[in-house]
């Protein structure tokens, strides 16, 4: 159970990803840095596409991308844009593209200004569903996703909403329910939610650090075969 406190946040919109939803693709664009806030965002994707129709399956590969090669990558579509577009336009601290302008949605010019040391994840589960983790500092601070949906028109989107301690003696509230799913494990004996869900996106953390240590070639995950269903609702905080 001490895994990120992203799946279980606010989300804004407070949305439901839809249970035996077929997955496409799915994206999270977050900020941080590696072997850090890298988890979170990973965290953030799992407690969506362990939804899927038969749930989790494991993860087959795993490649980074980082520097220069993430902007290749971006320009050679590696990566959907519309999923990395429709999850930035659910952030609150996008950095403004051009001075005394907040509407100016950014241009790749415009990001690589602003994002030094930017870093991708891309990895495929085994029933072929890919996903991406963006780490873009100096973009945004915040936790953006985004899914490609069979029977949607549009990508589904959210964000995880993450409201910071005001400086004073207040703690950071998205805690709340991380505690209150310890609390009713405590009690029950059972897990709140998937512990599988801890395990998968920690060594997901380590085969992207272990890319990134290998040059950001692909790195093969047969360890992370790592099958178990989600909850019947997610247990995200809806108040």
């Amino acid at each position: 159970m001490a895994g990120s406190s992203l799946p279980v946040t606010w989300r804004i919109p407070s949305v439901e990803f839809p249970g035996g939803a077929r997955v496409r693709e799915a994206l999270c664009v977050c900020y941080g840095g590696i072997d850090s806030y890298d988890f979170h965002g990973l965290e953030t994707v799992q407690c969506m596409v362990e939804r899927r129709p038969g749930g989790e399956k494991g993860v087959q590969w795993m490649q980074a991308y980082r520097g220069d090669n993430f902007w290749t990558a971006l320009r050679e579509g590696v990566w959907p844009r519309r999923l990395m577009n429709a999850a930035l336009c659910r952030s609150h601290t996008l950095t403004p593209a051009r001075a005394g302008f907040n509407d100016v949605f950014p241009s790749d010019d415009d990001m690589r200004r602003l994002v030094k040391d930017p870093v991708a994840y891309r990895y495929e589960h085994a029933d072929g569903v890919k996903c991406t983790v963006l780490l873009m500092h100096g973009l945004i601070r915040d936790f953006n996703f985004a899914a490609e949906i069979e029977g949607m028109r549009e990508p589904f989107s959210t964000q995880m909403y993450l409201p910071m301690p005001d400086g004073r003696t207040t703690l950071a509230s998205f805690f709340s329910p991380l505690v209150n799913g310890m609390e009713k494990m405590f009690l029950s004996g059972k897990p709140t939610y998937p512990i599988e869900r801890t395990l998968l996106t920690t060594g997901l953390t380590a085969a992207g650090v272990d890319s990134l240590y290998r040059n950001q070639q692909r790195v093969a995950t047969p360890h992370l075969a790592i099958r178990y269903l989600p909850t019947r609702e997610s247990t995200f905080e809806r108040r």
